[in-house]
This record gives C-alpha cells, sequence and structure tokens, in this order.
C-alpha cells in the first residue's frame, strides 16, 4: 500500500495559499497540507527529519514560491536538490515570477515543474485544478531516516 504524499506549499501569501488549498481539494486531493511562510522553515523542517521535523518514510510534495522571504525559494530548491535523499521529492515552482533565466535556473537546479500564477482569479484556479489532478497520478518516493 502505498503512503499519502503530504503536499507542503511554502508561500508567504496567505491568500495564494487559501486559493491552492481550495482548488487542490475542488480537484478531488484530500491530501495533508503544511504550509510554510519562508523558505528558511522549509530548510528547517527537513533538517529536523528524525527530530520533530519531516517523518522518516513519509513522501513529499513540495510547492515552492520564489519571492519569499529570509530564504528565497530558489535557494531552498537549491538546498533541497543537493541533499542525497531530499533530491528525491517532486518539486514544482509554484510562482509568479515568469522570467525566462528565472524558470531556466530553476530547472537546471533540478524542479519538476514550473508553474506561472496567473494574475485572474478564474485562470488561477483552474491552474490549481490541473495540479491537483497532475498530484493525484505522481508517483512519489518516501524519505529514509537521516544517517547519523
Amino acid at each position: 500500500m502505498t503512503k499519502e504524499v503530504i503536499i507542503i506549499i511554502a508561500d508567504d501569501d496567505a491568500g495564494h495559499v487559501r486559493l491552492i488549498e481550495k482548488n487542490l481539494v475542488r480537484a478531488g486531493l484530500h491530501n495533508p497540507i503544511q504550509r510554510f511562510e519562508n523558505g528558511q522553515q522549509v530548510l528547517d523542517f527537513f533538517a529536523e527529519r528524525n527530530q520533530g521535523g519531516a517523518a522518516k518514510d513519509a513522501s513529499y510534495l513540495l510547492l515552492l514560491d520564489i519571492r519569499m522571504p529570509q530564504v528565497d525559494g530558489v535557494e531552498v530548491l537549491r538546498q533541497i536538490k543537493a541533499d542525497a535523499e531530499l533530491k528525491k521529492i517532486p518539486t514544482i515552482m509554484l510562482t509568479t515570477t515568469d522570467d525566462p533565466r528565472e524558470v531556466e535556473r530553476c530547472h537546471a537546479l533540478g524542479c519538476s515543474n514550473y508553474i506561472v500564477k496567473p494574475v485572474d482569479y478564474e485562470k488561477f484556479s483552474e491552474a490549481i485544478k490541473q495540479l491537483g489532478l497532475f498530484i493525484s497520478l505522481v508517483q512519489v518516493p518516501e524519505l529514509r531516516a537521516r544517517q547519523p
């Protein structure tokens, strides 16, 4: 039996997070969701595996905004993909930044997908519903316990 994927949303815009959550549910997803307001919180969560942070033997999928306080999404992506175990986490950049250089940089660092948040509410809702359908089909590996 495959375990349910925990969706991590890292975005400092509470309104965007509510829209993402609402439209993932509308797409039929009922996965647990954890929210972080900045990149440092995400890095701390994964650094504390086995000590109250990310659970060992759990599967995660990361929805990552680029423009966040403390540590931006690109740096989070770089650090996640540099870790031998964490690099397995599918990481989807979900951001308002549509600069082609940023898109290329994120793909070079190892993001799974790069989605530009539409400004229009209806288009944004539809994009998240489509993302929900994608998430419902993707297979995600489990994290193993951090070796001492």
